[in-house]
């Protein structure tokens, strides 16, 4: 039998082996906590190495917004010395894939993503930032000999759905031959918006597309039969040199509200008043998207972009700022 020292002994014993388990117990928890806050951004300064105002991104911007966001860069850099905004140009399609697969954490495009889009962003720990920068509009375009620039909404739909085909359906006088509907690209925003703005499968064999939004200005300029589809933003900015000179090599189509078809109805074209107004029909929304998890360039960027400047050169630029300025008129009696 133990006595009662012996039972003492082996009590101390077992007290200083947990204690000692209990030490380990507790050092092995704050290493695995330390791992854990460095994993996931703990050390945030030492992992990125961007700011809101400092450091380089590269940003996907579609091709049709060039002079808008080049605009921007301009201004932004300016300000902030210690940045650096790397832009690519591409089409929507392009950009939008760069941005799924993480080549670019910012870009700037008229469409919001996809449902499964966010919802793949958000399996991998992404949660998109999405902000509203612009309102947009598209603007049809024909050859400077073409008499006929004005049209009903429901003649370009028509035109879209292959039902016409000859300028002479337009109007019974014209001259010209047949007609032909080019795009910037089939990937770009531009042909994707008509396609679910009138519901079509496909275009009709009228329909074809080039490159860019300059390929399509040439070949309107180029072309007596031809419609060209662009962005507004590369016609809408009287005081940059490469808008105001495309604007002398085309004209610009105005066209009639929706369900209007009396001839003598007012026909309207992409200017800011009519796109703000909604008189104007074929507009769309421009979006920021910033995949970055935390407060860096990207966000500083789109911010710069939302606010007081930046919707002052969206203004400039000929779109309509998300944040509409407010404009006082003063009435004398």
């Amino acid at each position: 039998m133990f006595s009662l020292m012996n039972l003492l002994i082996l009590s101390g014993k077992a007290m200083k082996i947990i204690k000692n388990t209990r030490v380990l117990c507790f050092n092995l928890v704050g290493i695995f906590l330390f791992l854990m806050l460095w994993s996931c951004g703990g050390g945030e300064s030492q992992k990125f190495s961007d700011t809101p105002t400092n450091g380089k991104i590269k940003v996907g911007i579609d091709d049709s917004y060039r002079l808008l966001s080049e605009a921007e860069v301009y201004a932004f850099e300016a300000i902030y010395k210690y940045t650096k905004i790397e832009t690519q140009f591409k089409t929507e399609a392009d950009v939008i894939n760069d941005f799924m697969n993480d080549s670019v954490p910012l870009i700037i495009v008229n469409r919001m993503l996809s449902g499964q889009q966010v919802a793949y962003l958000r399996e991998r720990q992404y949660i998109p930032k999405t902000t509203k920068i612009a309102i947009d509009a598209i603007a049809l375009i024909v050859n400077r000999e073409n008499p006929d620039t004005s049209l009903f909404f429901n003649t370009v739909r028509e035109i879209f759905e292959g039902k016409i085909t000859s300028w002479n359906q337009i109007d019974k006088k014209s001259k010209l031959k047949d007609l032909k509907v080019v795009f910037d690209n089939f990937k770009s925003g531009n042909p994707r918006y008509f396609q679910e703005k009138f519901k079509l499968g496909s275009f009709p064999s009228t329909c074809f597309a080039v490159q860019s939004n300059e390929e399509v200005i040439n070949y309107v300029e180029n072309n007596v039969n031809a419609i060209g589809v662009i962005s507004v933003n590369w016609i809408s900015d009287p005081a940059d040199t490469i808008s105001h000179n495309f604007l002398k090599r085309f004209k610009v189509v105005g066209v009639a509200l929706e369900g209007d078809n009396d001839p003598d109805t007012k026909f309207y074209r992409p200017f800011p008043g009519y796109i703000a107004e909604g008189s104007y029909p074929f507009t769309r929304d421009v979006y920021c998207i910033n995949r970055q998890p935390y407060r860096g360039l990207a966000y500083g960027f789109s911010s710069f972009i939302a606010g007081e400047k930046g919707q002052f050169i969206v203004l400039h630029s000929g779109l309509v700022p998300a944040a509409m300025p407010v404009r006082l008129v003063e009435i004398k009696h």
